[in-house]
């Protein structure tokens, strides 16, 4: 068995049902089980993808990216979603990395396929690209499929996170880490066959695509699908749709709390939303209670597909600031540095086991090793345990920025900004922002003998990081604060910024 079978078994027991919603159109579990078959036939047939293979996409959310992601199970292949937002060399740097054979890229996102670092297979997801064809080109002409080969230990994503070296990292994820993920999913939200979860956050996060989207196809429930988060269109969808369930992290929470039509807007459908990516205001959850919604809490990263601790619908979501208790089907400690459990109150590091986690970091055995030790799989996170169990997370132990849900490692930004001659040192932190939560600030050192001021360093990034990545701020200092390793010491920046 494999993924896209569970697609098939939903299929048989109510091929009429509506499995996705997009745009006023409407997709049955039927036309979306032969849709994804004669996509792998097609992949198959026409572009040699073969168990093992990466298929890449770049698209906003659309049928059509699920549709894909089933088809490589069915295959043994791995899908690589690709954040778009990100520049595009940070994309042609992934797609060089994973060695993807296949693109599949929507037309507003076609400037990345101007300088592809490889021949591979060009789709157009809504149109025939330049040196490519079209998705319903490739559809048009399906071969048969002679089999199945896959099985739910195949790998079946790749999902790229910023990594403290300055270059993301791929973790990969079987199909057993998404049916596991899916299974607690269904746990956390008691979710069921009735249920009707509208998605708006983007599928090229695991949070987007896996707490709430597979896991109720999986089951046989439906989805609404956004292409990207709008506060209008999300307001009209929980009115006029009524779903169920959705997902929304702290930015588009307080993006909703700040729209003139959030006090009148209808929300008796929605039976939870679910919010996590970072630590969760305590105001935006009462916000919503007041409102007569339950809020979840989930915690988790993109290493664990991502559900790993959880709050559950009618389970005791009284205790403010946790984050739940661990999942159905995988394992949480607090641990110290030499990976021990630590007794309650005590602050150490999140630990997170169970085969919901990734099994390797793409071409990267060091990194592997450092993040998998014992069958563990080190977080990075700091949190600690009350008496009875449940998990608080404090802060976090890796150097990152969380910014309107989006991750952003300084390594990433200074690696860069050291690329510019003027520029002899660079560091960067996150400082709180009313908006996004928090945005990076750059301290930078210049050369001797060079000058150069914001616009010069803000041009130089812009194309080689994605907006959202750019400091909003560079402070220009004369030396950096180093420790007797001569490590940066970013505490003391976040300090001299509060002075500032």
């Amino acid at each position: 068995m494999n993924l896209s079978d569970l697609i098939d078994r939903n299929a048989a027991f109510t091929p009429e049902k509506d499995a996705l919603r997009y745009q006023g159109a409407s997709l049955s579990y039927a036309a979306l089980s032969g849709r994804i078959g004669a996509t792998a036939a097609a992949l198959s047939g026409h572009l040699g993808v073969r168990p093992g293979d990466r298929v890449a996409i770049l698209s906003a959310n659309h049928p059509d990216y699920l549709v894909l992601l089933f088809a490589c199970a069915r295959l043994g292949a791995m899908l690589v979603p690709l954040n778009w937002r990100l520049a595009a060399a940070e994309q042609r740097y992934i797609l060089e990395d994973a060695g993807a054979r296949t693109l599949v890229v929507q037309e507003a996102f076609n400037p990345v396929c101007g300088d592809l670092p490889q021949a591979m297979d060009l789709v157009g997801l809504d149109h025939a690209p330049d040196g490519g064809r079209s998705f319903a080109a490739l559809l048009a002409d399906v071969p048969a499929l002679a089999d199945r080969p896959s099985e739910l230990g195949a790998p079946l994503l790749i999902v790229y996170t910023s990594g403290t070296t300055g270059r993301p990292k791929g973790a990969v994820l079987t199909q057993q880490a998404l049916l596991t993920n899916a299974m607690m999913s269904q746990h956390m939200h008691a979710m069921t066959t009735a249920d009707h979860v509208l998605t708006v956050l983007p599928f090229f996060h695991v949070g987007g695509l896996n707490i709430q989207t597979t896991p109720a196809l999986i089951l046989g429930a439906t989805v609404t699908i956004h292409p990207r988060f709008a506060p209008d269109a999300a307001l009209q969808a929980l009115s006029d749709d009524r779903p169920t369930l959705t997902v929304l992290v702290p930015a588009t929470i307080q993006a909703l709390l700040d729209h003139p039509d959030w006090g009148t807007t209808e929300l008796s459908s929605l039976r939870a939303v679910s919010t996590g990516s970072t630590i969760v205001p305590q105001a935006l959850v009462d916000a919503l209670t007041a409102r007569g919604v339950p809020v979840l809490q989930v915690y988790g990263a993109t290493e664990t597909c991502p559900i790993a601790v959880y709050t559950r619908i009618d389970g005791d979501c009284a205790r403010p600031g946790s984050a739940g208790l661990p999942g159905l089907l995988c394992d949480a400690m607090i641990a110290d540095d030499a990976g021990s459990a630590l007794p309650t109150g005590v602050h150490g590091e999140v630990l997170v086991r169970g085969q919901n986690v990734l099994i390797e970091y793409w071409r990267n055995p060091d990194a592997t090793r450092e993040a998998l030790r014992d069958g563990w799989f080190r977080t990075g996170d700091i949190g600690s345990r009350d008496a009875d169990g449940h998990f608080f997370i404090h802060e976090r132990l890796k150097n990152m920025i969380v910014s309107g849900g989006e991750n952003i490692y300084p390594a990433e930004i200074e690696r860069v900004l050291l690329t510019h001659e003027a520029v002899r040192e660079a560091a960067v932190i996150g400082v709180p922002d009313p908006r996004w939560q928090e945005a990076p600030v750059a301290f930078v050192v210049c050369q001797d003998g060079c000058s150069v001021n914001e616009d010069d360093l803000r041009r130089h990034l812009v194309g080689q990081l994605a907006r959202f990545k750019i400091p909003r701020k560079f402070l220009f200092v004369n030396d950096l604060p180093r420790n007797v390793m001569g490590k940066v010491q970013h505490f003391r920046l976040r300090e001299d910024w509060r002075e500032t």
